[in-house]
C-alpha cells in the first residue's frame, strides 16, 4: 500500500527501478573505523552504519513514512535517543544517538525532512548517527550502505542517482536545471519521456553517456554555482532541493536574502563551508 502523500510510480513504459527518487541521504559525514554493518560487537554484530560528524549536524528522513517510535532505547539493544520510521511494506529505518528530536511520535514525514540532530547519547565514543535499514520486518536489518546505493543514494554524502520513472522533488530540481539549460520543462516531479529525452539531449551535447540516468557526472555538468543576486530556473532548482531538506522558502527563482539565509543555514547544519554560495558540494548534499 502506498503511503499517504507519496506519489505512486508513473505508469510509463520505463523499466522498474529502485533509483526512483524516493530515498535520500540521512546525514553528511564520514564512516568511522569499525562502524560498518556487521562489525563485531561482543557476542553480536553491528546492525547499522555509523556516520560521524559533530553534535548538532542535521539528520533527515531517508524516505517518506511515519514515526512509529521515538525516545530512548526504542529498539532492543540500542542505547540513547532514537527514532524509527515505517516506510510501509515491511521497511523501516532507525536513527540512533540523537541529541535533539525535530518530529513527534506518529508524525508523517517526507523524504529529506529534517527529523533530528546528530548526537552522542547512549553508549558511544563520540557524536555520530547510527543508521539502520530494516527490510521485511522491524528487527531484520540489512546493510544500509548497499541498501541505499541500490536506491541511488550515497550514504554519508555524494550525488544521487535517479532513473527514468523517478518522482519527487529531486526530479523537479532536474527539470528546473534543464529549463535553465534551454529546454523548457514542466516541473511536475515526474521523470517521464519528455524530461528523459531532454536530459539525454543535454548528456549527448556534453559528451556524456546519453542514457537519461541523472548520476554524479550528469549532476556535476548540470548544476550551476549560485549566490545572492542570481535569478532564473536554476535558482528554482536550488530552492526546490533546499525545500526537500525543510527550508520552507518560496520557489520564485530569486536568490535574494531569504534564499541566501536558507543556503547558509543548510550549510551550517550540515557542517559545510558557510559562504552562502551554492557550489557543487552544497548541491550534492541537497540532492543526495
Amino acid at each position: 500500500m502506498a503511503l499517504a502523500g507519496v506519489p505512486a510510480l508513473t505508469s510509463s513504459a520505463w523499466a522498474a527501478t529502485l533509483k526512483d527518487g524516493r530515498w535520500c541521504n540521512p546525514a553528511l559525514g564520514y564512516f568511522p573505523s569499525g562502524g560498518h554493518y556487521g562489525a563485531p560487537r561482543g557476542s553480536s554484530s553491528h546492525a547499522g552504519q555509523d556516520v560521524t560528524n559533530s553534535t548538532g549536524t542535521a539528520v533527515y528522513a531517508a524516505a517518506a513514512g511515519t514515526v512509529i517510535r521515538r525516545g530512548t532505547a526504542v529498539v532492543p539493544g540500542r542505547t540513547g535517543n532514537g527514532l524509527v520510521i515505517s516506510h510501509g511494506s515491511g521497511r523501516y529505518t532507525y536513527y540512533g544517538h540523537l541529541s535533539v528530536f525535530r518530529v513527534s511520535l506518529n508524525a508523517t514525514v517526507a523524504a529529506g525532512q529534517w527529523i533530528a540532530d546528530m548526537g552522542a547519547t547512549g553508549n558511544v565514543t563520540g557524536p555520530h548517527l547510527h543508521f539502520e535499514t530494516h527490510s521485511g520486518a522491524l528487527g531484520t536489518t540489512v546493510n544500509p550502505v548497499s541498501y541505499l546505493a541500490a536506491r541511488g543514494v550515497d550514504l554519508g554524502g555524494g550525488w544521487s542517482t535517479i532513473d527514468p520513472g523517478a518522482v519527487g522533488a529531486t526530479v523537479k530540481a532536474v527539470q528546473h536545471l534543464i529549463t535553465q539549460r534551454g529546454t523548457t520543462l514542466v516541473a511536475d516531479g515526474d521523470y517521464g519521456s519528455v524530461s528523459v529525452n531532454a536530459v539525454k539531449k543535454f548528456q549527448a551535447a556534453r559528451g556524456l553517456v546519453a542514457d537519461g540516468q541523472v548520476g554524479p557526472k550528469t549532476w556535476a555538468s548540470l548544476v550551476y554555482s549560485l549566490k545572492q543576486g542570481s535569478s532564473g530556473a536554476h535558482v528554482r532548482g536550488l530552492q526546490t532541493a533546499l525545500n526537500k531538506r525543510s527550508a520552507g522558502i518560496a520557489v520564485d527563482g530569486d536568490f535574494g536574502s531569504v534564499t541566501n539565509s536558507a543556503v547558509r543555514t543548510y550549510q551550517s547544519v550540515n557542517r559545510l563551508v558557510v559562504d552562502g554560495v551554492a557550489g557543487p558540494k552544497t548541491w550534492a548534499a541537497a540532492v543526495g
